[in-house]
């Protein structure tokens, strides 16, 4: 088992920066692939970036690229999410997720941690 906390979100204005972290415990990842998503109330839950933990090869949703960063500490276990110009778009609940390499399906999340853009 994989257990997965996130940490960092906050109330923003627009065009600030936020760095949201995520701390696992249970197992080493490095036969994960570990990342985030966000949800806002009514939608869909929607893929923001992701990371192979031992490769360090990352994956963007279009909307993050140029603006969000992904990255990991392996000794730490711990993964970040550096995102600037943040915009009302993208307030959500952001959790945290990791899957193993070749399964289709994230299974471990976290609690979410909420960030709130205003403007």
């Amino acid at each position: 088992q994989v257990q997965l906390v996130e940490s960092g979100g906050g109330l923003v204005q627009a065009g600030d920066s936020l760095r949201l972290s995520c701390s696992a415990s249970g197992r080493t990842l490095s036969q994960y692939v570990v990342g985030w998503f966000r949800q806002a109330p009514g939608n869909e839950r929607q893929f923001v970036a992701a990371i192979r933990w031992s490769a360090g090869t990352t994956y963007y949703a279009d909307f993050a690229k140029g603006r969000f960063t992904i990255s990991r500490d392996n000794s730490a276990n711990m993964l970040d999410l550096q995102m600037n110009r943040l915009q009302r778009e993208d307030t959500a609940v952001y959790y945290c997720a990791a899957r193993r390499i070749g399964v289709t399906d994230f299974g471990y999340w976290g609690q979410g941690t909420q960030v709130t853009v205003s403007s």
